[in-house]
């Protein structure tokens, strides 16, 4: 009986050995990535903790090219475990949905797209203000048309991309002179399209942001409609809520770089005038002189700001285009922006 076990037990032992070569080499024969400074199991492990961050681009300038050109955001996230994924967005409001989706964590807004989410209470949080925006939207017509006030927009087509800063002023400066959206025939159009329009002849006027300004202008395609009156426009830099309780210390690199960013603009103004003309396909000229008119700068949420965004909600609810005010109080998070001073 000892002899048939030990029979039994010396060919269990072979065909496990069998076994063990055969899976080694159907390994062998398959194409897998190579593995090093660890074994597989460690680095599939590291692999499933890699947090991928979704940051969106706002505008054909954006600080965030130079940032990405320059390897500063993915290199300050690798070294947190994590890695970007850009994404382009020529206006707010798409944003708005991506964020719903939980397909972007990071960006900027103007104040109609902010103004906006908020009252539907879309989840995201105020990070920063870039500036005031006193100067962000401007009124251009044709070279050569008659319109020379906002009175005489009245009755006339207007591009400008809905639910945009663009929008929110446009609504502005016509109750400042007692019209409505009414008074106008609005296009909703976005940048690329509405100047496309604009060049062809099918737009009275174009509510619009630099670098589309000073492009329209200095090719003598388009003047400037002087408006009486300060309409500030906020721009905020935002969070997914989501994001931001998850990956704090993410939050606080990607301000760190922007801030990063915006400071080597202001020090390298025909070098990141070069590196927008490659992305934007703007010409580098029409870029340096936007760059250099250009007040953005890192900063907490300003009274000011809230009092813009405030009074800004009250017209848009009046026009029924809210369905309630914001309560931009609780949206507001200063705290990273003030750990970077």
């Amino acid at each position: 009986m000892k002899r048939r076990s030990s029979n039994k037990s010396k060919m269990v032992t072979l065909v496990t050995v069998l076994l063990m070569v055969l899976t080694a080499c159907s390994n062998e024969n398959r194409t897998s990535p190579s593995i090093s400074g660890g074994s597989a199991e460690a680095a599939a492990g590291s692999k499933s903790t890699e947090v991928t961050v979704h940051i969106a681009r706002l505008g054909g300038i954006s600080p965030l090219m130079i940032a990405e050109e320059k390897g500063w955001i993915d290199e300050a996230f690798a070294e947190k475990g994590a890695k970007v994924e850009w994404s382009n967005f020529t206006s707010g409001p798409p944003i708005l949905e991506a964020i719903v989706s939980n397909r972007i964590d990071l960006s900027s807004m103007g104040d109609g797209a902010v103004i906006t989410g908020l009252s539907n209470q879309i989840p995201f949080e105020i990070i920063g203000l870039l500036g005031d925006g006193k100067d962000l939207n401007t009124v251009i017509v044709p070279v050569n048309s008659t319109i020379s006030s906002v009175a005489d927009l009245k009755g006339k087509t207007i591009g400008v991309a809905k639910g945009t800063t663009s929008h929110v002023y446009l609504i502005k400066i016509l109750q400042s002179i007692g019209l409505s959206q009414d008074d106008v025939k609005q296009i909703n159009l976005q940048a690329d399209d509405a100047l496309a329009a604009f060049e062809t002849g099918q737009l009275d006027a174009w509510i619009t942001l630099d670098p589309y300004v000073t492009l329209s202008v200095e090719q003598k395609k388009a003047k400037i409609i002087e408006v009486e009156g300060e309409f500030l426009a906020p721009l905020s830099m935002i969070a997914r809520t989501g994001f931001v309780k998850e990956h704090p210390e993410l939050v606080t690199e990607y301000l760190k770089v922007y801030q990063k960013t915006l400071d080597w603009q202001r020090d390298n103004l025909d070098e990141a005038a070069a590196l927008y003309e490659k992305h934007s396909k703007m010409p580098a000229s029409v870029i340096k002189t936007v760059l250099e008119r250009s007040a953005n700068q890192l900063s907490a949420y300003t009274s000011q700001a809230i009092e813009a965004h405030e009074a800004s909600s009250e017209i848009l609810l009046n026009n029924k285009f809210l369905k309630k005010k914001p309560d931009f109080t609780k949206a507001i998070n200063n705290t990273f922006v003030e750990e970077l001073n």
